[in-house]
């Protein structure tokens, strides 16, 4: 894993909830990770991962992510197993 998708992968873990997530870094985070991404109804997105699939909702006005948006990744992700741990377990 490259030191960019780390660090974004760290900033959606991290507490207190970033605010400053760019659409494009998390894009390109999840198809590193082997996610598909395809656009859905409306500016919402289909994300698949390790058979885990959830929606995010791509930003109108900038290419920043919501905070709210950022904990439903957070926990997306979580879910389909894509935490800052298990890398570093794979890693080694």
């Amino acid at each position: 894993m490259s030191n960019k998708h780390r660090n974004t992968l760290q900033a959606i873990y991290h507490d207190p909830v970033s605010s400053n997530l760019q659409w494009r870094e998390v894009e390109s985070l999840l198809n590193h990770l082997g996610a598909t991404v395809e656009p859905a109804h409306g500016a919402r997105f289909r994300i698949v991962l390790n058979r885990h699939e959830f929606f995010l909702h791509h930003p109108h006005h900038s290419n920043e992510l919501s905070k709210q948006e950022v904990k439903h990744l957070r926990e997306c992700l979580a879910g389909a197993g894509a935490t800052l741990s298990n890398y570093d377990e794979s890693k080694e």
